[in-house]
């Protein structure tokens, strides 16, 4: 089966989703401080207490959901699924088990699934916020899931 496709804008003002595991806290708030004045475009949101850090330490505005533990991971994730997130920055800790890796390992799938542009460490994140597309709308073409589901459902009727 062939699968439709469909073109997604994300627009030139983004909804940037910020998370951090603890041991990386620091260095995204230092990050956000330094990218402070590309960030102040956008609209940003984050999880639990790395919004709440970021906003604090930076004056950034920052929509907080829950704790990652607690599910803000996958409030992002809807976020990313009803087409509300553009960007995710997730520092991760990739030396330290994480009780809710399951979550973590959802949120980064989904991310994919909806190809958006996602940075697990610094450099990554640098390259991101420096990218043109910063500044400009971006148009790309990814899978029409919903179409592919329909399909699937007029299939099973048939078997």
């Amino acid at each position: 089966m062939e699968r439709a496709h469909i073109e997604v804008t994300i627009e030139k003002k983004k909804n940037i989703a910020l998370i951090a595991h603890d041991s990386k806290k620091s260095e995204l708030v230092k990050w956000c401080m330094d990218n402070k004045e590309i960030l102040l475009r956008h609209d940003l949101c984050g999880t639990g207490t790395t919004a709440r850090l970021v906003s604090q330490k930076t004056g950034l505005r920052v929509l907080g959901y829950n704790s990652g533990p607690l599910g803000g991971d996958q409030q992002i994730g809807a976020k990313i699924v009803e087409g509300e997130i553009d960007l995710v920055v997730f520092l991760s800790d990739p030396l330290t088990a994480q009780p809710h890796d399951p979550d973590v390992k959802a949120l980064l799938r989904i991310a994919q699934v909806y190809d958006i542009p996602i940075a697990n460490n610094r450099a990554t994140a640098d390259f991101i916020i420096t990218s043109k597309f910063m500044d400009m709308p971006y148009s790309h073409t990814v899978i029409d899931y919903k179409e592919n589901i329909r399909h699937r459902a007029e299939f099973m009727e048939y078997i």
